[in-house]
């Protein structure tokens, strides 16, 4: 046990991306319309579990995942029905699994009963039709098969398990001829005794190879001791199964059925030939022959020698007669040797170390620029290729951190069942951008949000069954969760269809619990926000899934925390839609930097549409609202960033500065006013709430390359601050606008 411990950390890891598989599996399963791939996948995953803590002694697992593996076989074999119930009790049990592997991981015994209630109902749903068991056939009347000859392992070296394998696959052939385009195999199996301690158990595998065709079982009990000398957790049966397949069953096939006891059976498989197509000038038969292949360890494959057919007509056997690497085959061995596990802090250090180096990079090049022009020509060249490399190894060491939100989404159909069981409603979750990327963190930071609003979307948004009926709308609600990128950053959206933010209701309660002043005036979007103040909501009674109002005042604050905004968008009668912008990457991004007075400022890159010097014939002002800039066609709200921070010494007149054009995730447009733009710069992220505190329209810091700290903007969070004060500098006169041909701005 000693020379595995050092496999726990990979048996475990392997461990939760297969409870992973298994739940989603679990959550695709429905009564009347199961998937046999899906259902295999489940199986091999709780299989696979139960295989590797056998390997490692984990008896309390190994019983528990028994019992689920069961219940997933006679799925499979169409004996135990798939109902509701079912699938929750199979969901129940994967938790508990993962329970069971949490115990392991940490060494501790599990407390006793903890499996007692779920083997109970596992078994319960066996009752009503027992797990299908493998029954010995008879031996053909023609030609009984002789008893095949089992040596020691030393005595198998001389190819006595061999000279059986060729007796039996001769007596077959001459007792039944292979039907044309089919393949027969002869497989012997012998396990080792000890082969039930591992957990696993040779009729899943007998079961496994009847799926592959037309299986001929037999057992023998020649190795069975008296019953005063045997042992209950000892193994004394062998089998041999004749399988008759079709040609695209190869030994790559066969194989995959003893994965997992390779280690622990003696295997011999041969293969014999159909007839020739050609009847006037059949060739004779031969014996197999084994031939020694690279497959699991103790497993040979025997095909026949045939003299050459049609090109491309013997493909199915040849390929099962060609040896595999690592009993794969080449295609599974180069997955394998693609991907390799590393340690989460070995990638942040490596990502803090390529922050350095940018900052250094940084550095190195503002002090270039005060060097002689002309001169230093070869450093110049060699700086350039050093800020190549540095941004393609940040794009690199960024893609390794870089996760599909897949990983998070899969999540939500478990949590949509269960509210949906809570609330009595009819809920369908639509999913859509589970394959868009983004940095590892985000990812992780993302659960407890989306878990938060899809619980308010079906519990204050989605109407019950009845309702919806009455209304003229599907019994089912339906809630899209979607993610793209967009602008640099990536959004996620939650969308329901139900009835929409009730905002007199809102305001109501707003104003009994003391967070709006009575008499106060409002707009819709005002209102909306009130849902994610502390302590604020709107259901009558406390339950498990709402009502002690911290649902969304937590979703605002993890939001926010990295970097990120939300916003919500609702139609009375027609549904709510939530929308969360959040930062690609919280490391390094690319950006220009500006200045405002003495102050330096970093945009991201992403966000930049053009800048430009504006005539004064462009500038328009909004009387008692803002001033706005005609730019290709189209009026754009100025935003003079001195006054928005205060900044003493910058350039007022937009005519005399540069106008920055940005562009938010939503495509609205903003003129940033500012007296210079400085140069493209990479740039890392320094979070600015972990290091001093939240501030309005800014998203986080950095460090330039002369060592000062500047700001990098929220585009989006400045076109908010804008909204709420007057933003209008002195200028020279512009011409003034009718207010209402500007309101869309």
């Amino acid at each position: 046990m000693e020379d595995l411990s050092r496999f726990k950390q990979t048996y475990f890891d392997e461990s939760a991306e297969l409870l992973e598989v298994a739940e989603s599996g679990l959550l695709r399963l429905t009564p009347g319309e199961v998937d046999s791939d899906e259902v295999n996948a489940i199986f091999r995953a709780v299989h696979s579990i139960k295989g590797g803590g056998g390997a490692f002694g984990f008896t309390e697992l190994v019983a528990f995942a028994h019992e689920f593996e069961t219940v997933m076989d006679g799925v499979r074999n169409n004996t135990v029905p798939v109902t509701t119930e079912l699938v929750d009790t199979l969901i129940r049990a994967n938790d508990l699994l993962g329970q069971m592997l949490a115990y392991a991981r940490e060494g501790d015994p599990a407390p006793a009963g903890t499996t007692d209630g779920t083997v109970a109902a596992l078994r319960r749903h066996l009752s009503g039709g027992d797990a299908p068991q493998v029954q010995a056939p008879a031996a053909a009347p023609a030609a009984p098969a002789p008893a095949p000859v089992y040596a020691d392992d030393e005595d198998d070296e001389a190819g006595l398990f061999g000279d059986a394998m060729a007796a039996i696959a001769a007596a077959r052939a001459a007792e039944d001829p292979v039907p044309p385009g089919k393949l027969r195999w002869t497989i012997v199996f012998r396990p080792r005794s000890d082969l039930l301690m591992s957990g696993n158990e040779p009729a899943f595998m007998l079961r496994a190879l009847r799926r592959l065709g037309d299986a001929t079982v037999e057992c023998h009990t020649d190795a069975l001791p008296n019953l005063q000398n045997l042992e209950a957790e000892l193994l004394h049966l062998s089998w041999t199964v004749t399988l008759i397949a079709d040609a695209d069953v190869d030994l790559d096939k066969i194989n995959d059925v003893f994965e997992f006891v390779a280690d622990d059976c003696d295997i011999r498989i041969t293969a014999e030939a159909p007839p020739p197509a050609a009847p006037e000038a059949p060739p004779p038969v031969t014996d197999p022959v084994p031939v020694a292949t690279a497959a699991p360890p103790a497993v040979v494959a025997a095909v026949p020698e045939a003299p050459p057919k049609t090109p491309g007509a013997d493909a199915p056997k040849a390929e099962a007669a060609r040896p595999r690497p690592n009993g794969g085959g080449a295609e599974h061995a180069g997955l394998t040797s693609h991907t390799i596990r590393v340690d989460l802090d070995k990638i942040d250090r490596l990502v803090n170390m390529v922050g350095e180096m940018v900052i250094t990079q940084a550095m190195i090049a503002e002090h270039v620029r005060e060097l002689p022009p002309g001169e230093f020509q070869e450093l110049l060249e060699g700086l350039e290729q050093l800020a190549q490399h540095t941004r393609e190894l940040r794009e690199s060491v960024m893609s390794i951190r870089a996760q599909p939100v897949s990983s998070v989404f899969s999540r939500m159909p478990r949590l949509v069942r269960e509210c949906a069981a809570t609330t009595g409603k009819e809920v369908q979750l639509v999913t859509s951008g589970e394959t868009t990327e983004v940095d590892k963190t985000v990812v992780e930071n993302l659960v407890d949000p989306l878990t938060h609003m899809i619980r308010n979307s079906i519990d204050h948004g989605l109407e019950g069954p009845e309702e919806r009926e009455r209304v003229g709308k599907p019994r089912a609600g339906t809630v899209h969760l979607s993610a793209q990128h967009r602008s640099g950053r990536i959004v996620i959206e939650i969308t329901d269809d139900g009835r929409g933010i009730n905002r007199p209701k809102v305001l109501s309660k707003a104003i009994e619990k003391g967070l709006v002043q009575p008499g106060a005036t409002l707009s819709d979007e005002e209102i909306d926000n009130l849902i994610f103040l502390p302590g604020f909501s709107t259901a009558d009674q406390v339950s498990n899934l709402s009502g002690r109002g911290v649902g969304m005042d937590v979703v605002r604050r993890n939001i926010t925390s990295l970097g990120g905004r939300i916003g919500v968008y609702s139609t009375p009668g027609e549904g709510s839609r939530f929308v969360l912008s959040l930062p690609l990457t919280l490391a390094v991004l690319d950006g220009m930097v500006i200045s405002v007075g003495e102050e330096r400022f970093v945009l991201p890159l992403t966000n930049i549409v053009e800048s430009l010097r504006p005539k004064a014939a462009d500038l328009h002002g909004l009387v008692g609202k803002c001033d706005v800039m005609m730019a290709r066609g189209e009026y754009v709200r100025l935003v003079y960033l001195h006054q928005l921070f205060g900044i003493p010494g910058a350039v007022a007149d937009p005519t005399r500065a540069l106008v920055v054009l940005v562009e938010t995730e939503d495509g609205s447009r903003l003129g940033l006013v500012v007296d210079e733009v400085l140069g493209q710069q990479q740039v890392v992220i320094k979070s600015l709430e972990a290091n001093f505190r939240r501030l309005d329209g800014v998203a986080a810091a950095t460090i330039l390359g002369d060592g000062r700290v500047a700001l990098i903007l929220d585009v989006a969070g400045l076109r908010e601050m804008s909204r709420h004060m007057d933003s209008r500098a002195p200028r020279p006169p512009v011409a003034a606008l009718p207010a209402p041909a500007l309101e869309p701005v």
